[in-house]
C-alpha cells in the first residue's frame, strides 16, 4: 500500500538508528523516532491541506456568514448553522463580535450557539491533523458528532427561550441596527475575486496557520513523543483504558479548565491511542479541551449572564461525555 509519507519515516529511522545508534525499541529511541517522523509529517499535511481550505473560505467572508444565518428559524437554521461553522476560519477567540454580530443581525440565539459550537470544535485544523493521524473513519465520525452535538445543543437553548439570560446591552445594539439601517445594505455586491486572488488568499491563510500553531505543533510532537517513549502502557490502559467506566468523564472534566491550541492537543492524543487508551476516551477530552476552553468562558461572560453560561457548559459537557462512550463503542 502507498505510504504517502514514507520518507518521513524512512528519514527518522535513519538518523535514530543511523547516526544516533540508538534502538526504535528504546525509550529515547522510541520517543525521538516519533518526534521527527510527526514534526515534518503534521507541518506537511497543514501547509497542503490549509491552502486548499483557505482557498475555499475565499468565498465566505463574516459579512456572508451572516447574512446566510439571518432570519434562519428552529432546526433547519441550526443545520445550517453547525454547517457553515465548519468552514468558516473563525475560532473562539472571535466568539464576542461574532455572538453580538449575528444577534444584532437578527440571527436567533439558539442558531447563533450551533455555529459558535461548531466554529472552534470542527475546524479545518482539527479536521487536518485528525485525518494525518487517525485516518477518514476516524476524521468522519468525530466531525459527524460535533456537528450534530452543535446543532442539538444549539437547538435546545433555541427551544429553552434564553434570551433574557443575554447581556441587555446586546439588544439594545440591535435595536439601533434596525432603527438605523444602512442604507446600502441591500445593494452590496460580493467582491468578484480572480482565481489567482484565492489561491493567493489560501497561500496566505496556510502562511497564518502555520505562523500561528507551528510552535503548539512541536510542543504538541515532544510531549507526545515523551508519553510515547517512557509513560508505561499498563499506566494508561489502567487510569484510562476501557476497563475504567469513569474515564470518559473524568478525561473531560481534566479539559474543560484546561487551555490548548487544538494542534498542541491532537499530538498528545495520538501518542494516548497508540498507548491504548480508547480513542473515544481521548477525543472526548480532546473536544473538552477545544469547545470549553477556560479563556472562551472569560470571552463569553462578558454577553452573558451566567445561568445562560451554565446551561450552555453543561450541555456541551454532558454531549461530549455521551459522544466519548459512544465513540468509544464504535471504534474499539
Amino acid at each position: 500500500m502507498f505510504d504517502p509519507f514514507y520518507p518521513f519515516d524512512w528519514l527518522a529511522n535513519q538518523i535514530v538508528t543511523q547516526l544516533l545508534g540508538l534502538s526504535i525499541l528504546s525509550h529515547l529511541g522510541s520517543s525521538l523516532y516519533f518526534f521527527l517522523y510527526d514534526v515534518p509529517k503534521v507541518l506537511t499535511l497543514l501547509i497542503l491541506i490549509s491552502f486548499l481550505v483557505g482557498t475555499f473560505q475565499s468565498f465566505l467572508e463574516p459579512e456572508r456568514v451572516r447574512s446566510l444565518l439571518e432570519g434562519k428559524r428552529t432546526f433547519a437554521g441550526n443545520i445550517l448553522a453547525a454547517m457553515v461553522g465548519i468552514v468558516t476560519p473563525f475560532c473562539s477567540c472571535s466568539a464576542v463580535p461574532l455572538f453580538i454580530g449575528f444577534l444584532e443581525a437578527g440571527v436567533p440565539l439558539g442558531v447563533t450557539f450551533s455555529y459558535l459550537m461548531a466554529a472552534p470544535m470542527v475546524n479545518e485544523v482539527a479536521v487536518i491533523l485528525l485525518w494525518g493521524l487517525f485516518g477518514l473513519k476516524v476524521t468522519l465520525i468525530y466531525i459527524g458528532f460535533g456537528v450534530g452535538l452543535a446543532i442539538a445543543s444549539g437547538y435546545i437553548i433555541g427551544l429553552l427561550k434564553l434570551e433574557k439570560w443575554v447581556e441587555p446591552f446586546v439588544w439594545e445594539l440591535q435595536k439601533s441596527r434596525q432603527a438605523t439601517p444602512l442604507e446600502d445594505e441591500d445593494t452590496l455586491e460580493p467582491l468578484a475575486l480572480t482565481w489567482g486572488q484565492r489561491f493567493e488568499q489560501g497561500r496566505f491563510q496556510s502562511s497564518e496557520i502555520v505562523r500561528s500553531v507551528w510552535l503548539y505543533v512541536v510542543g504538541g510532537i515532544a510531549i507526545g513523543a515523551g508519553i510515547h517513549g517512557y509513560v508505561p502502557t499498563d499506566f494508561i490502559t489502567h487510569y484510562g483504558g476501557a476497563n475504567n467506566p469513569f474515564a470518559v468523564p473524568i478525561a473531560v472534566i481534566l479539559g474543560v479548565p484546561l487551555y490548548a491550541n487544538i494542534a498542541g492537543v491532537m499530538p498528545i492524543t495520538e501518542a494516548l491511542v497508540n498507548k491504548g487508551m480508547p480513542m473515544g476516551t481521548v477525543l472526548a477530552f480532546t473536544m473538552a479541551v477545544t469547545a470549553l476552553s477556560l479563556p472562551e468562558m472569560v470571552i463569553l461572560k462578558k454577553v452573558l449572564r451566567p445561568q445562560l453560561l451554565a446551561v450552555f457548559v453543561g450541555l456541551m459537557t454532558i454531549g461530549i461525555i455521551s459522544i466519548g462512550y459512544i465513540f468509544n463503542a464504535i471504534i474499539n
